[in-house]
C-alpha cells in the first residue's frame, strides 16, 4: 500500500463512441471515485478522441484528460498510449477493457471481464481470436493483478491463462439503484434485449421463443438493441421473417442512453439468453426499471442474479413459456421484479471502485 497520492493514469478508449458494458463499468468506477471526497489520487484519462461531454461534466475537473488522437485499436493501445503515458510520469495504470499497453513503464491492473476468446475461439475469426489471445497473455502476464467480474471467470482465466490464483480477484461489477417507475411498461407487451449480437447470446433461439409466445399475444413485439457482432455471420432480420414475425422484430445496432432508458422503462420482459459471460449489466439495468429478466441457465447467471431471474434451457419451448408468462401473468412479474430489486441492493459502485481502487495502491506500493 502506499501512503501518498499517486498518479493514476486509465485507458479510457472504451469511454468515446459508442457506449458499450465495458465502457459503462470504467465511467462508472471512475464517478465513483471523482464523487468521494476522500479520494486522493490524481486521474490521467487517456482516449483517442474527445470524450463525452456529459462524462467529463459528470466526473469533473478532478480528471484529467489527454486526448492523444489515431483510432481505437491496437496500434493505438500499443504504440501511441504508452507513449502518451510515458510524457505523464505515472505511479500506476488501470486497463479496464481487457488488455493493457504491454510496453508500460509503470505497473498496470487490468480487469479481464471474461475470456470467450480463449474458451470458444469458434465464436471470433481468427485474427481477431488471434489478437485477442495474444495480447490477453502479454497483458496478464504482466499486470500486477488482474481482476474479473465472477467467480465462473476467474476460475475460466486461471484454466486457459495459468496464472497464480494470488493474483486474479473477483470484483463483482455494481448496479443502478432500483427506480420508481410511472408504469409505463405495465400495459406494454414488449420483449426487450440489449447488448451487442455475439452468437453465444442465442439471437435466433430468442426470436424464435419469441415467435411461439407471441402467436398467443397479439401485441406482443421484440426489440433488440446491439451492433451485430456475429461469427458465422447471423440476420437477425432473416431469422424473424424465417419465422414469420418481421413485422414484430424491430433491431437498432444503436440508441441513445435518453432511448434506452426511454426502452427500459417500457418494456414488459427483458430477455438475454447468453451462454457465456462474466457478468453482463443490461440485466441488472432491466431490473432496475422493474423489467424482469429471462436468462439462460448457467453457472455465472445463477452466481450472478441468484432468484432475481427466470432461468430457461436452449429449448425453444421454455422460453416461448417463460416470455408469454411474463407478458400476461401480473403475479408471476411482480415476484421476479422485487427479487429483482432484493438482488440489486447486494451490489454497489462505491464497493467495486473501493476494491479497484485497492489493487491500484498495491500494485504502486509494490513498485517501490
Amino acid at each position: 500500500m502506499v501512503d501518498r497520492a499517486l498518479r493514476i493514469g486509465v485507458d479510457g478508449r472504451e469511454l468515446t463512441g459508442r457506449a458499450t458494458g465495458v465502457g459503462r463499468y470504467i465511467s462508472e468506477v471512475l464517478a465513483a471515485w471523482t464523487a468521494d471526497p476522500a479520494f486522493p489520487h490524481r486521474l490521467t484519462i487517456f482516449t483517442p478522441t474527445d470524450p463525452p461531454p456529459t462524462l467529463t461534466a459528470r466526473l469533473g475537473p478532478r480528471a484529467a484528460w489527454v486526448v492523444t488522437g489515431g483510432g481505437r485499436g491496437t496500434v493505438w493501445e500499443q504504440w501511441t498510449l504508452p507513449r502518451a503515458t510515458r510524457r505523464q510520469a505515472l505511479d500506476v495504470f488501470f486497463a479496464g477493457a481487457y488488455t493493457a499497453p504491454i510496453l508500460l513503464g509503470c505497473p498496470s491492473v487490468i480487469a479481464l471481464h471474461d475470456v470467450s476468446y480463449f474458451a470458444h475461439p469458434e465464436w471470433f475469426g481468427w485474427r481477431e481470436g488471434l489478437r485477442r489471445r495474444w495480447l490477453t497473455r502479454l497483458s496478464a502476464r504482466r499486470a500486477h493483478a488482474i481482476l474479473t467480474l465472477s467467480a465462473f471467470s476467474a476460475q475460466e482465466i486461471l484454466a486457459h491463462l495459468g496464472l497464480p490464483p494470488a493474483r486474479v480477484q473477483v470484483v463483482p461489477a455494481g448496479a443502478p439503484p432500483a427506480r420508481e417507475t410511472d408504469g409505463a411498461g405495465a400495459a406494454s407487451a414488449t420483449v426487450l434485449y440489449v447488448g451487442s449480437l455475439f452468437n453465444r447470446r442465442s439471437i435466433p433461439d430468442l426470436i424464435a421463443g419469441f415467435a411461439d409466445a407471441a402467436a398467443h399475444v397479439p401485441a406482443a413485439r421484440l426489440i433488440l438493441v446491439g451492433e451485430n457482432r456475429t461469427h458465422p455471420h447471423v440476420d437477425p432480420r432473416q431469422v424473424a421473417a424465417d419465422l414469420g414475425v418481421r413485422d414484430r422484430v424491430d433491431w437498432r445496432d444503436y440508441v441513445t442512453d435518453a432511448e434506452l432508458d426511454t426502452l427500459y422503462a417500457t418494456a414488459r420482459v427483458f430477455a438475454f439468453l447468453s451462454s457465456y459471460e462474466g457478468f453482463a449489466l443490461t440485466p441488472f439495468e432491466a431490473m432496475a426499471h422493474g423489467v424482469p429478466p429471462v436468462l439462460l441457465d448457467t453457472p455465472v447467471a445463477r452466481e450472478v442474479y441468484a432468484e432475481a431471474a427466470w432461468f430457461v434451457p436452449r429449448d425453444r419451448g421454455a422460453i416461448a413459456h417463460a416470455l408469454r408468462t411474463l407478458l400476461e401473468d401480473a403475479t408471476a412479474h411482480r415476484t421476479l421484479v422485487e427479487a429483482g430489486h432484493a438482488r440489486l441492493a447486494q451490489f454497489s459502485w462505491t464497493r467495486t471502485a473501493a476494491a479497484v481502487r485497492t489493487a491500484l495502491e498495491r500494485a504502486a506500493g509494490a513498485r517501490r
